[in-house]
């Protein structure tokens, strides 16, 4: 929650934000390996309570999914949901296409990345552009994190930010990576774009359209 909430200060401080957490989402899937359809029905459920909990004089205006190893469940939402929906990471996909052909791709958590790279091309397909993911995963860094080790976990992903060779954009694929941006800055010369900020700018224009 805290790069989301960070990314809402940074960019939307205006916003009326409020979290709504189920840590056991990510074990389970990484225990049965697919979203299977209970993983499913859980975001449907998720997405009628939070809808709920709008009053009328401050209806709910969007919802921004912050884990990026769900895509088709939170597809789903989207397609059933009378507001504005979005997966944590296709804004900032969005913006990796218009900045390179070649994108870097980095996570933490394994789980998550197969889906990612089929999720940007399919994305740049969409926009009749043609694109090479590089991906890569920092391992153990995310374990870092959970352990209460954030510096560790910074050094871990700006190493594995290093390594990645011939691209023209980095996309740093999940919300608990934006906290690692500026190491990352420091070790690589190209776009950095971090998915909390593409996110909540996004979803500032299409709930505050000009």
């Amino acid at each position: 929650m805290v790069p989301a909430r960070t990314a809402f200060r940074k960019n939307w401080p205006d916003a009326d934000a409020f979290d709504l957490l189920d840590t056991s989402l990510a074990v389970d899937l990484a225990r049965k390996g697919r979203l299977d359809s209970s993983i499913m029905d859980r975001f449907q459920t998720l997405s009628d309570y939070v809808l709920r909990s709008g009053a009328k004089s401050n209806p709910l205006r969007g919802i921004l999914f912050t884990c990026s190893a769900f895509g088709p469940a939170i597809d789903a939402v989207k397609a059933v949901m009378p507001i504005p929906v979005l997966r944590p990471n296709e804004s900032a996909f969005r913006d990796a296409c218009r900045l390179g052909r070649r994108i870097g791709l980095l996570v933490t958590f394994q789980p998550s990345l197969g889906g990612l790279r089929r999720e940007l091309e399919q994305m740049a397909a969409e926009q009749g552009k043609s694109v090479e993911v590089t991906g890569a995963v920092a391992g153990n860094a995310l374990e870092a994190l959970k352990r209460g080790d954030p510096d560790e976990h910074d050094r871990i992903v700006a190493e594995a930010a290093s390594g990645l060779a011939d691209i023209d954009v980095l996309v740093l694929g999940q919300f608990s990576l934006a906290r690692a941006s500026g190491r990352v800055k420091a070790v690589v010369d190209l776009p950095v774009v971090t998915t909390p900020d593409a996110a909540v700018c996004e979803l500032k224009r299409r709930v505050l359209p000009l």
